[in-house]
């Protein structure tokens, strides 16, 4: 056996290290301090006699050596995961964490997700939500519900995809604002503010286009926020139109808080996707969950 093996703790140090760029946020996912971090890590260097990291102001920098070594040491820790994987099978029931984008996890997951308690009581539901693409393979989370088509993470290309669903989108806007400018006909939602958020991706332009309407980009005025919620409650205050689908926005619509002034759809629109690890430990509760999803969305 290759001496260097005896390396193996440090090597786990160094790929925590590599993968999040830094030390201390290194310390906080093994749970020790930043200085036997940093120690590990200069005995791993000082044992191959060469450098790994460089620091780049608060950021440490892989040296090109460091980036040979994280690409195989990468590697080699997906395949020993994909073996304890197979070996190990958890009961269906346990905690199972699910990853969604803030607006789904609100607006469509968390209102149904009772339901699921209901029939599967011995498995809890973690809800995690962020505009960030969780890492499966990882351990960021068992299943993630992710808007689009692709999970565009390195290392995640042999997550198993289940599409959802797929809505077309509409513009929405409040009451007031309607009846206030008379709204009529697409071409007046190019005078008022057009609400774009990070997570959405909904091309206004496109909505225009297929309204028959052209749009300049840079003569409209625009409000970028960061969430669905957001956006919701600025349209809702009256402060523009937003683009969603009517999933998200429909209880909005039955309470009047909202309008849906124009029947004109984009298409395609938005598709929600179920990415999960078939090779889990937690592959049996991820299908009673995924199976749960699937009867939500044929009702």
């Amino acid at each position: 056996m290759d001496a260097r093996l005896h390396h193996l703790p440090g090597l786990r140090y160094f790929e925590v290290a590599a993968r999040l760029n830094s030390y201390s946020r290194a310390a906080n996912e093994l749970c020790i301090s930043q200085a036997a971090v940093s120690q590990k890590i200069r005995q791993l260097e000082d044992g191959l006699g060469c450098k790994l990291f460089v620091r780049d102001g608060r950021e440490m920098r892989l040296t090109e050596a460091g980036k040979i070594l994280f690409r195989h040491v990468s590697l080699g820790f997906d395949h020993i995961i994909t073996g304890l994987n197979q070996i190990q099978n958890e009961p269906v029931e346990g905690l199972l964490c699910v990853s969604s984008t803030p607006s789904f996890a609100s607006r469509w997951l968390l209102p149904r997700l009772w339901k699921f308690s209901i029939q599967h009581p011995g498995i809890p539901i973690r809800i995690i939500t962020s505009c960030d693409a969780p890492k499966l393979k990882q351990g960021d989370a068992d299943v993630a519900i992710w808007q689009g088509d692709e999970l565009d993470l390195t290392g995640e290309q042999q997550l198993n995809k289940h599409l959802l669903f797929e809505e077309t989108i509409y513009p929405f806007c409040s009451p007031h604002l309607a009846d206030s400018i008379q709204l009529t006909c697409p071409e007046q939602l190019l005078n008022c503010w057009l609400i774009h958020y990070e997570s959405g991706g909904y091309p206004w332009q496109t909505w225009f286009a297929q309204a028959g309407v052209s749009m300049n980009k840079d003569s409209v005025q625009w409000m970028d926020v960061s969430t669905f919620d957001h956006a919701m409650n600025a349209v809702m205050a009256g402060h523009g139109a937003c683009l969603a689908s009517d999933s998200l926005a429909s209880d909005y619509v039955e309470r009047g808080l909202l309008i849906k002034p124009f029947d004109i759809g984009m298409t395609p629109g938005i598709q929600f996707n179920l990415f999960y690890d078939e090779k889990s430990p937690r592959r049996n509760r991820i299908a009673a969950f995924a199976n749960w999803l699937q009867s939500e969305v044929v009702e």
